[in-house]
């Protein structure tokens, strides 16, 4: 797999981002990235600590350090999501990338995972590299489920008191603060009753989705959210039943297609399908610049043995129609900064009840619980519980900091023109390690990563190479 990088630099980052590529790493699946990194460790001399979470960290300790120790960090694990035509396997298949003629990688109908694989290979090759430094290359798992790997990682046996994660998606652009968040699980018993009415699927698709935190601003539409509009104005109209209907795969990323199975009687079919027209009218008018190629697809099929009663369809409505999906509100101090989010990723409903899974995101800590506590209030009115989990905390601006000053010369030197210092709306492991570790000064980059979380997700090769130099750069200058 490493062909596709010949003649491309930096050659060593990228020809580790193409073995890493071939290990299957989604969240909670890292034990073959673990191997691989212990593997790398061994082969060049490295210390390495490995966890029971599979999180590892690796210690390069030169005979003669010129500077206080640095860590470096960054995750395993990558969102696996693939094209509807695909057969790709994230439990067993290697990624299948490839180089366009723009200069940009990809992989064959998948997401790309440089999302944060990037991140662990550029801080590999600057191991290989052993400067005259102590260097800690963190690497934590299960990050884009609620970073449990940070969680639970013992932070006291880490020496480094700055630290570079590389975990951001923009070139040119240092962030020092992020948003906090938690997960958001409803539940809702339902009952099916027999039938024996016509049926028909209806397909939400075309939509570009994307990830929950960074592109929650784009104006683009929830597949999910947009399916509940769609059974609204079924059941509104017709009296529809619903048998089964599903959206999105993971909670962190806008679904961006969706499902519904309803259950309508006999002559009905012709109008459901004119009402499913029109709203698919009214969507490409609603979201003409963010997601003009939203379809919603009306396919009659066989007589349906069971579908939920009526009230309980009612139900499914009421949660999609009431969910806080979306910009809560946007931050009053730092313009264009959204303050507080939700976006429902995972959405099921059988004959046994509802699941919905949402991803909250707030930097104001009351902001966020006052959003949990919203969700909780409409689960409730729907006679279903919420459970809440992996809850991290934001990531405060730190109005002095050393590290951010000198990587803001380093690149003003480099590059001949300030670098955007900024906040961001989606969730970064600092603030976790911020909180273990007393008087942290962190930061995040990282390359031009594109459509994260979905599968046109692409990076920059010619941006790896600039922010590799970069990386170099920062060590040199770091010296105290």
């Amino acid at each position: 797999m490493g062909s596709v990088f010949e003649n491309r630099e930096p050659h060593r980052a990228l020809e580790l981002f193409g073995e890493l590529s071939a290990i299957p790493r989604s969240s909670g699946n890292e034990g073959g990235a673990a191997d691989w990194l212990e593997a790398f460790a061994k082969k060049n001399n490295l210390k390495c600590y490995r966890d029971a979470a599979n999180n590892v960290l690796l210690r390069y300790v030169p005979e003669k350090a010129e500077a206080e120790p640095l860590l470096l960090q960054g995750h395993t694990d990558m969102v696996c999501v693939k094209e509807s035509w695909s057969d790709h396997n994230f439990a067993t298949d290697p990624l299948e990338l490839f180089v366009d003629e723009n200069g940009w990688l990809g992989a064959k109908g998948t997401t790309l995972g440089a999302d944060d694989g990037i991140g662990v290979t550029l801080a590999l090759a600057l191991l290989e590299e052993k400067p005259n430094r102590v260097l800690e290359c963190l690497f934590t798992t299960s990050e884009e489920t609620g970073m449990d790997g940070a969680v639970g990682f013992d932070a006291s046996i880490l020496q480094g008191k700055r630290l570079l994660n590389i975990d951001s998606e923009e070139e040119g652009i240092l962030t020092v603060s992020c948003a906090g968040g938690a997960h958001a699980a409803v539940r809702i018993p339902m009952t099916a009753n027999e039938c024996a009415l016509d049926s028909a699927e209806i397909r939400i698709s075309g939509l570009k989705g994307g990830h929950s935190g960074a592109e929650i601003d784009k104006g683009r539409a929830n597949a999910t959210i947009t399916l509940g509009r769609v059974l609204q104005a079924l059941v509104d109209k017709l009296e529809v039943r619903l048998v089964s209907a599903e959206g999105g795969l993971k909670d962190n990323a806008i679904p961006n297609a969706a499902r519904a199975v309803i259950a309508l009687e006999d002559g009905k079919l012709p109008r459901a399908q004119e009402i499913c027209a029109e709203l698919q009218d009214t969507f490409r008018r609603e979201y003409a610049a963010a997601d003009p190629d939203v379809t919603v697809t009306f396919t009659p099929g066989t007589v349906a043995s069971q579908a939920l009663t009526l009230r309980d369809t009612k139900k499914v409505c009421c949660f999609l129609g009431l969910y806080p999906n979306g910009i809560e509100s946007m931050s009053m101090d730092i313009p264009g900064l959204v303050q507080t989010s939700c976006n429902l990723g995972i959405f099921k409903v059988n004959g046994s009840g509802l699941e919905g899974s949402g991803s909250v995101r707030s930097s104001i800590a009351s902001r966020k619980q006052l959003l949990l506590r919203r969700i909780g209030l409409l689960a409730e009115g729907l006679d279903g519980t919420l459970c809440v989990s992996g809850e991290y905390p934001a990531w405060e601006y730190r109005r002095e900091s050393h590290l951010r000053d000198v990587m803001c010369k380093v690149y003003k030197d480099q590059c001949g023109q300030d670098m955007k210092v900024e906040a961001i709306h989606a969730g970064l492991e600092c603030g976790l390690f911020c909180g273990k570790i007393p008087g942290l000064d962190a930061v995040s980059f990282g390359p031009n990563l594109y459509d994260i979380h979905t599968v046109k997700e692409h990076m920059s090769i010619s941006s790896v190479q600039r922010v590799y130099a970069y990386l170099c750069a920062v060590l040199q200058a770091l010296k105290d």
